[in-house]
């Protein structure tokens, strides 16, 4: 029985804080609106703090706290009381946190001890040591073996391959319970034309973006620089050809010292710092190419969405969209902390055509990924875990 034609199927997902630039958050949003279009999905958000929209009913967890650990511990406790008190109202409980008791995890940030141990390549030692004695990572890294060693844990629904195979061999999972749905994306609203068919729009943006006629373009765009790379990147951009220039959209509690490493690279002509933007779509137009040296990333929306607007993707190995790139052909795979090979990348993408060239083949590669496509496979897995009881 499908959801739209029988008893609604009663949906909650769990988030604890809303990000309105987040990954997860744009996933839970694109998911809302093709679940709630004629699906007949209950959906409801048990959460700290949400954006609340028609339709969708809040439940709010908000319990004090002092400490990351204590934020984090605290609304896992806050979390399991409801749903114990809602016990019966809910067909399928979905959690983006790592909560242990809860049947269906989705894994959209990865996996934490997979994260540390990448940070740890780029942290120095006595940083590294700090970072391992500190017991909010002892405690998540508990928290994410104690969930997939649950016996409630039915179905992982994993962001990319990456993520997929990673939980697979750390954790000893069965492969049966670990699902692969790629992130939706809008595939009108992240078009090829924003380029193409608004050729006076896109030098209009650049114009406002003191980009000079002709200088290759890369955009950057997300939160959380340290982990996207982008002190990395802007030392490759240092050994790139002089005319390239950077934007960087996204936002970061440490940006004066991103903008003072700019400066000293004598980059501070040829860099934009935008902070967190919802007009991406403008700034695919705007850009020649799409970087992301990330030390790890489980499937970066940003990146999925340039290659639909035709934008070649340069990205690290260890980011999930590594599966849709075709080296050469849409964009360039290097090591996270391969700066010369970055460099090597952006100055490839420099040449004249060559990223225009991609264009196809970008677009061609995440063709498939369209919300509906998303929710589909969402509403069979929900039916299949409703009907299994």
């Amino acid at each position: 029985m499908s959801p739209g034609r029988g008893a609604p199927l009663r949906l909650a997902l769990i988030r604890q804080k809303y990000n309105p630039f987040g990954g997860a958050e744009r996933f839970i949003e694109r998911a809302f609106d093709s679940l709630a279009t004629g699906m007949g999905v209950e959906l409801s958000i048990i959460a700290r703090q949400w954006m609340e929209r028609p339709g969708v009913r809040f439940l709010q967890c908000d319990p004090p706290y002092r400490t990351s650990m204590g934020r984090d511990k605290s609304f896992a406790l806050a979390v399991t009381a409801l749903l114990a008190a809602e016990a019966g109202h809910f067909d399928v409980v979905q959690s983006h946190e790592r909560i242990p008791g809860i049947m269906l995890y989705r894994a959209g940030d990865g996996v934490h001890a997979t994260w540390l141990e990448q940070r740890a390549r780029a942290t120095p030692a006595f940083r590294r040591f700090a970072i391992a004695a500190n017991p909010y990572h002892r405690f998540v890294l508990e928290q994410e073996r104690t969930m997939f060693a649950d016996p409630l844990l039915r179905t992982v629904i994993c962001n990319s391959t990456m993520v997929r195979d990673d939980i697979a061999a750390r954790f000893g999972v069965d492969p049966d319970v670990l699902v692969v749905i790629h992130n939706g994306v809008d595939l009108e609203r992240f078009h090829p034309r924003n380029r193409a068919v608004r050729e006076a729009q896109r030098e209009a943006q650049r114009e406002a973006l003191g980009i000079p006629a002709g200088a290759p373009l890369f955009l950057f765009a997300g939160s959380g620089f340290e982990r996207k790379g982008v002190a990395r990147l802007l030392e490759a951009l240092a050994l790139a050809p002089a005319g390239a220039h950077l934007v960087i959209a996204g936002e970061d509690k440490h940006l004066r010292r991103f903008r003072a490493r700019a400066d000293k690279l004598g980059l501070a002509k040829r860099v934009r710092f935008l902070g967190g933007r919802d007009d991406l779509p403008a700034l695919y137009g705007a850009a020649d190419a799409f970087v992301l040296p990330t030390l790890y990333d489980p499937m970066p929306n940003a990146a999925v969405e340039a290659l639909a607007c035709g934008l070649p993707v340069v990205t690290s190995h260890s980011c999930g969209a590594r599966e849709f790139i075709g080296e050469g052909e849409n964009g360039f795979l290097v090591d996270a902390l391969d700066v010369a090979g970055l460099a090597q990348s952006l100055a490839r993408l420099c040449e004249p055509g060559r990223a225009a060239a991609m264009a196809e083949a970008a677009r061609a590669s995440v063709c498939q990924l369209s919300p509906d496509a998303m929710a589909a496979k969402l509403v069979a897995l929900y039916e299949s875990l409703r009907l299994s009881g």
